[in-house]
């Protein structure tokens, strides 16, 4: 075996070597953390201002209060769907039963993250991908994926209106 022969299989047995190296949970994502910008999903938009039906009925203002235009997702998420805001799960017993309706899996997060973490095991890339910190993510789940301009066509077809839709590529001349 010449010179270039063994520094080239001591350059392959290297990258095989670091290649198997690194983190036993398989990162589809291949996304590093960033933690000097701002969290894009901490922003949440105002409610409309709103005139009030009476000047002299307004409340005295607390400072560091809470304002009537600032953003209430989980009241809001809960009276779309039929709850009411602030009884919480015990004092809203129709939307939990409604929600309970097929049952109920008390462990569900750890198993969802289980079966997550053997799916990501399983589709984790090829060699070249991991060595090279390939993102994978968008191939892996693509069986899982919806196709929104399927479903749209779908819907339409039931007479469904969908005015808030993107146009579907398909039917733009």
């Amino acid at each position: 075996m010449n010179k270039w022969g063994g520094m080239t299989a001591a350059v392959m047995a290297a990258l095989f070597l670091s290649a198997c190296g690194g983190s036993k949970e398989p990162r589809l994502m291949n996304v590093t953390a960033n933690r000097s910008g701002p969290d894009e999903f901490a922003i949440l938009p105002n409610k409309p201002l709103q005139m009030p039906e009476d000047y002299s009925a307004l409340p005295e203002p607390t400072p560091g209060g809470r304002n009537l235009v600032d953003p209430t997702p989980r009241a809001d998420a809960v009276a779309v769907l039929g709850g009411r805001s602030g009884a919480g799960a015990r004092g809203d017993s129709a939307l939990v039963a409604h929600a309970a309706r097929h049952g109920i899996a008390p462990a569900i997060r750890q198993t969802l993250a289980a079966e997550d973490l053997e799916y990501r095991h399983r589709n984790n890339g090829r060699l070249l991908e991991r060595l090279f910190n390939v993102n994978v993510y968008f191939r892996a789940y693509e069986r899982q994926s919806l196709d929104q301009y399927r479903e749209l066509r779908r819907w339409r077809r039931l007479g469904v209106r969908t005015p808030a839709a993107p146009p579907d590529p398909q039917l733009l001349p």
